[in-house]
């Protein structure tokens, strides 16, 4: 696929944009395309972007506002169009804990010393978290937006024709990495 002709958005890009990427966030930086809070709708026509790429930005959602925003995302995807979505990974949160694994939590020791400390400190992400996931959540939440298929990816691997979709995936170790297709 002509990856050039594509239409792509980076939701919830944090203080800065990525070149080649309609950059979006609640929060103003450099590069970043459109300012503005989802829940109040985002400026885009309907159907009119190919693929939309989003990192560590849907745990800030609070529960209610979830399928709200899923549905606003879904909204400006065109038919077909994939949503992949980056999320911190409880399952794997809780694994490292179990097996007391103090090198898995990147939280440093003067912010949280104990395992447990580090372990919740991470999960929220210091307050940030409004809403952790599992596979089998995001999956129930997305088909409740409307999407109509929801697979789990391993990083920089797509289910989906746009191989660029991939590009912005990091934090592969405490990730948990979902497309959907509308």
């Amino acid at each position: 696929m002509n990856e050039t002709a594509v239409k792509r958005l980076n939701w919830g890009c944090g203080s800065r944009g990525e070149p080649g990427w309609i950059n979006a966030d609640r929060r103003s930086g450099s590069g970043i395309d459109i300012r503005c809070d989802i829940r109040d709708g985002l400026p885009l026509a309907v159907e009119s972007i190919d693929y939309i790429s989003s990192v560590h930005a849907l745990q800030e959602i609070p529960y209610p506002e979830l399928v709200p925003v899923l549905q606003e995302l879904r909204r400006v995807l065109k038919t077909g169009g994939v949503l992949r979505l980056c999320l911190p990974d409880v399952e794997k949160g809780i694994g490292a804990y179990l097996r007391k694994e103090r090198d898995f939590f990147v939280v440093p020791d003067e912010h949280a010393s104990s395992l447990g400390g580090k372990f919740i400190t991470q999960l929220t992400w210091y307050g940030h978290t409004r809403t952790p996931f599992t596979f089998d959540f995001i999956k129930e939440v997305l088909l409740k937006a409307g999407f109509r298929r929801v697979d789990r990816c391993g990083f920089r691997t797509t289910r989906s024709p746009y191989p660029g979709i991939v590009e912005l995936d990091n934090r592969e170790r405490e990730s948990l990495f979902v497309e959907a297709v509308k």
